[in-house]
C-alpha cells in the first residue's frame, strides 16, 4: 500500500506544478475568458484562449481528484504521523478554494487585486501535496530528518522569509494581472533616463515594488546560505537544502530579468513561475523540519 501511496503522491505533486504554470499561462496569453463567462463547462468559439483555458480546468480537476484520494488514503495510512491529517486538510482545502476563486473570476468580474491571490492559494497547496509526498517517502526512511535539531533563529527565520515570499508572488501575481509585466522597459530599474524618478503610474509602482521585494528576498536567501554553511557545516539536509534554495533563486532573479530583455517570452515567464514554486515547497520543507524541532 505505501508503494500505492508513493506513485499517487508523486502524480499528484507533478499535477499540482502543472496546475500552476498552466494558471500561470492561461494569465499572460489572457485566455481567462477562453470558455466564455461559463463555468465548470466550456462554450464558444474554437480559438487557441479556448484551448488553454479548458486544458487548464482539466488539469486542475484530475488534480483535484488525485489529491483527494492522497488525502483521504494518507489520512487513514499513515494518519500516525503527526504532521499528516493537517496536511490533508490543508492540501485538498486550498485547492479547492482556488478553484472556486477560478470559477468566481469567470462568473463574476473580478478585480485585479483579488486575482492575484489566485496563484498563492495554489502555492500553499501545492507545498501541502509535497510535504505529503516526503512524509510517505519517509516510512521507510528515505528522507529521514528525525536526529536534525533547528536552532530558535533559523525557525525563526524560516518562518518570516515564508511569509514575506507570499508577499512576494502576491506582487509578482498582480504585475501579470494588471498587464505591467513590461511596464518598466529597462532592469534593474524602472528606466535608464531616470533610474530614481518616482513620476511612475500604477503599472511602473507595481513593478518595481516587486523587484524591490525579490531582491530582498534574495539577499535575504544568500545571507542564509552562508549562515547556514557555517552553522550545519556537516548536515547535509541543511546545507545542500539551502544550496538548492540559493541556486532558486539566483535563477529566479535571473529569469525575470530576462522577462523583460526578452519582452516577455512566454517559456521564460512560464519558467519564472515555476521556479518560485519550485522554491516555496522547499522553504515549507523547512518549515516543516523546524516544526519537528519545536516538538522535540
Amino acid at each position: 500500500m505505501v508503494k500505492g501511496l508513493k506513485i499517487l503522491s508523486i502524480i499528484s505533486t507533478l499535477l499540482m506544478i502543472f496546475v500552476l504554470v498552466g494558471g500561470a499561462l492561461v494569465t499572460k496569453t489572457e485566455s481567462g475568458m477562453g470558455c466564455g463567462a461559463n463555468w465548470p463547462f466550456c462554450y464558444g468559439e474554437w480559438s487557441m484562449e479556448m484551448f488553454i483555458e479548458l486544458s487548464h480546468r482539466v488539469v486542475s480537476g484530475l488534480a483535484g481528484i488525485f489529491v483527494l484520494l492522497l488525502s483521504v488514503l494518507s489520512w487513514f495510512k499513515i494518519g500516525h504521523i503527526r504532521e499528516t491529517k493537517f496536511l490533508s486538510f490543508i492540501s485538498i482545502f486550498f485547492l479547492v478554494f482556488q478553484g472556486l476563486i477560478g470559477a468566481a473570476a469567470v462568473l463574476w468580474s473580478q478585480s485585479d487585486f483579488v486575482l492575484a491571490l489566485h496563484f498563492g492559494i495554489s502555492l500553499i497547496s501545492f507545498a501541502a501535496v509535497l510535504l505529503l509526498t516526503i512524509l510517505i517517502f519517509e516510512v521507510d526512511q528515505k528522507f529521514d530528518a528525525e536526529a536534525l535539531v533547528i536552532t530558535p533563529f533559523f525557525r525563526k527565520q524560516f518562518i518570516l522569509l515564508t511569509v514575506y515570499l507570499m508577499v512576494v508572488v502576491y506582487s509578482g501575481a498582480l504585475v501579470r494581472h494588471i498587464d505591467s509585466s513590461l511596464a518598466c522597459p529597462s532592469w534593474p530599474f524602472c528606466t535608464n533616463d531616470a533610474p530614481l524618478s518616482f513620476d511612475y503610474h500604477l503599472g511602473q509602482w507595481v513593478q518595481m515594488g516587486h523587484r524591490v521585494l525579490a531582491g530582498i528576498a534574495f539577499i535575504w536567501t544568500w545571507i542564509l546560505f552562508f549562515a547556514i554553511k557555517k552553522d550545519y557545516p556537516n548536515i547535509k539536509v541543511m546545507k545542500q537544502g539551502w544550496m538548492i534554495q540559493t541556486f532558486f533563486i539566483t535563477l529566479q532573479v535571473i529569469l525575470g530579468a530576462l522577462v523583460i530583455f526578452t519582452k516577455v517570452n512566454l517559456f521564460i515567464a512560464l519558467l519564472h513561475a515555476l521556479i518560485i514554486t519550485l522554491f516555496f515547497g522547499l522553504l515549507c520543507y523547512f518549515l516543516l523540519l523546524s516544526y519537528r524541532s519545536v516538538q522535540k
